[in-house]
């Protein structure tokens, strides 16, 4: 008697049928691309821990955001390093601040492109937390009226997108309320809803100088071992009024992508975080690793799980894949 049993491995004979039934596609317009900017003139530094990002000052920006407009990256997100730390993190919401300078100027060269802002304090605030300290804790309603007239400098800057990070309590409801009633209410906010406490943020803290000085963010960021905390910090989001919301980490938080999405009917970004890049960098500088075909791996495998953007230090690379 002849065996039976489903051939699947019909469908994967050739190239092109492999594609025909592919089920997921990671496409340049799901990719976001992190800048850092900074003071001064003629910058262009590479962070170490991060090859191939680099600090850029505002007259080295413009090549930098030609090139990514050229390869069809259809949105940065916007962090800025100043010169000047004080207590409460004032150049965050400066008028003249070098993040509200960077998007004036992008918006003048590009204004199609899409200018995220990262709203937070961390890179801002001499104690290196995401809020007002008081005897070492950061307290949280006082840090959301800084939020919110942060936000509003953005907007007013041009920002298209206003993406608070700071994960301290009522953060979108806040800068909500702070938007319209500056008259931006059609500025959508990108809730970083899910931040979880991560090793993985590493490099990060040296591209943006952010370091906290003292303890850490495990009183306002989650518990990486918490999945349904994750739930009441979306919903809390939703409800408050975001219009995206964001997984912080991606590579290890899957499983959270995936509940996240199949629960808010919102768009989902996942963050590619730095310290997830800079793996994948050193292993394939060791040779170790095919960079090429990990990176479009994990980056499908982060659109498999639900997320409809991604924000990744590996867009303009991945940009240039897709383009091959």
């Amino acid at each position: 008697m002849p065996l039976t049993f489903d051939r699947h491995r019909r469908l994967r004979q050739t190239a092109a049928l492999r594609a025909m039934v592919r089920e997921t596609h990671l496409r340049v317009e799901d990719l976001i691309y992190p800048l850092f900017v900074v003071e001064g003139s003629g910058i262009k530094r590479e962070v170490p821990s991060m090859p191939g990002v680099y600090h850029l000052s505002l007259d080295r920006l413009s090549e930098e955001v030609d090139d990514i407009a050229k390869l069809g990256i259809p949105a940065v997100m916007v962090f800025g390093v100043p010169n000047e730390k004080d207590e409460v993190g004032s150049q965050a919401y400066c008028e003249t601040g070098i993040v509200q300078r960077a998007i004036r100027q992008i918006k003048a060269e590009h204004k199609d492109l899409v200018v995220i802002a990262d709203t937070c304090l961390c890179e801002y605030t001499s104690h290196g937390h995401c809020g007002v300290v008081e005897n070492e804790q950061v307290l949280n309603d006082p840090s959301l009226e800084l939020l919110v007239k942060t936000a509003v400098s953005q907007a007013q800057a041009g920002a298209d997108i206003i993406a608070p990070s700071n994960m301290m309590d009522g953060f979108v409801a806040a800068i909500r309320r702070g938007l319209d009633e500056a008259g931006f209410e059609y500025v959508p906010i990108m809730s970083y809803a899910i931040k979880y406490a991560s090793a993985f943020y590493g490099p990060f803290r040296d591209a943006a100088n952010s370091a906290p000085q003292f303890g850490d963010r495990k009183t306002y960021q989650m518990d990486p071992a918490n999945r349904l905390e994750a739930f009441r910090e979306a919903e809390s989001d939703v409800k408050e009024g975001a219009d995206f919301l964001m997984v912080k980490p991606a590579l290890a938080y899957m499983d959270i992508i995936r509940d996240i999405k199949n629960r808010f009917p919102l768009p989902l970004a996942a963050y590619n975080v730095s310290g997830e890049y800079a793996m994948v960098k050193a292993a394939a500088q060791n040779g170790w690793i095919d960079e090429k075909a990990v990176v479009m791996e994990m980056l499908t495998g982060m659109k498999r799980a639900g997320a409809d953007l991604i924000i990744t230090y590996f867009a303009k690379d991945v940009a240039r894949w897709l383009a091959e």
